[in-house]
């Protein structure tokens, strides 16, 4: 009789084993069948299938919102629905990173909003919006001296101590002059997103590099754009020192010029388009 009850409760037990592990595996084939038809997706669209999740959304406080409506225009250009998603996404970066003040500069809401809503605004096409590579971010009261190559810096990105470095009245003055295509906050940041597309392998991610894969193959192929580019002296010269300097000259130039850029280079305007995913605000 006992042997008769062990037995059950060993087919019990295995039966609960067996259950569980169908589930898992369902859950896997699931898992994987979503992310191929999404890889699809991508491949003929050349955008995530999905970009912002409508729940469980983090709050500004009323100072900090106070901030974007006031100081960050892109913020304004919104829908309703998208200034929310943006609220969240600035909230969850400020949590999600350390901000800390160099040479006596005691560290803001202003500065922690700003600076953040200027990462989440190159991200906002994206699904990851964190940029991984940056864990610590340091503000300078102004030009602070570099150890990386003994010299003075506006800014700088580390990706090995993953660190980036302002000087918060250069991030500054880059804001106040929104159309001279020179931006502090906007060039570092783009350095980030360009190295972190390059190590992380997320949707997005890939489409960054993919899309700048397929913007240096269109410059490579088609000659007189190349030429046409550079005698037009559009981009500062400082562009074409090499692929990561380029990519972030262009960014900076989308976000600050969008039109006269889709005007004078429209090829070139779509990829950086495409890279980030930019389909709001009159983009």
């Amino acid at each position: 009789m006992a042997g008769i009850i062990l037995v059950e409760q060993f087919t019990s037990g295995g039966r609960i084993i067996v259950g569980v592990f169908v589930v898992v595996l369902c859950v896997m084939i699931l898992n994987f069948t979503l992310k191929m038809f999404e890889m699809g997706y991508v491949l003929r669209n050349k955008r995530p299938f999905y970009v912002h999740k409508p729940f469980f959304l983090k709050s500004l406080s009323s100072t900090q919102k106070r901030i974007l409506m006031t100081q960050f225009k892109f913020y304004k250009k919104l829908t309703p629905k998208h200034q929310r998603y943006f609220e969240h996404r600035v909230a969850s970066f400020i949590s999600d990173k350390v901000f800390l003040g160099r040479d006596g500069l005691v560290v803001t809401d202003e500065m922690k909003v700003l600076i953040s809503a200027t990462a989440v605004m190159l991200t906002f096409g994206f699904r990851d919006f964190y940029i991984g590579l940056i864990d610590k971010i340091f503000i300078y009261p102004d030009e602070f001296y570099s150890l990386t190559n003994e010299n003075y810096h506006k800014g700088e990105f580390n990706p090995k101590l993953e660190t980036l470095v302002l000087s918060w009245e250069d991030f500054k003055k880059g804001f106040d002059n929104d159309t001279d295509k020179i931006n502090l906050g906007i060039h570092e940041f783009a350095h980030a997103i360009h190295l972190n597309s390059i190590k992380e392998r997320d949707v997005s991610s890939t489409i960054f590099s993919d899309s700048f894969k397929e913007l240096t193959q269109l410059l490579a192929n088609k000659e007189h754009l190349r030429k046409s580019l550079i005698e037009s002296q559009y981009f500062r010269e400082y562009a074409y020192t090499n692929q990561y300097e380029f990519v972030a000259v262009i960014i900076e130039t989308f976000i600050e010029s969008p039109s006269e850029f889709r005007s004078q280079f429209p090829e070139i305007y779509n990829k950086t388009k495409q890279m980030l995913n930019f389909n709001f605000a009159g983009y």
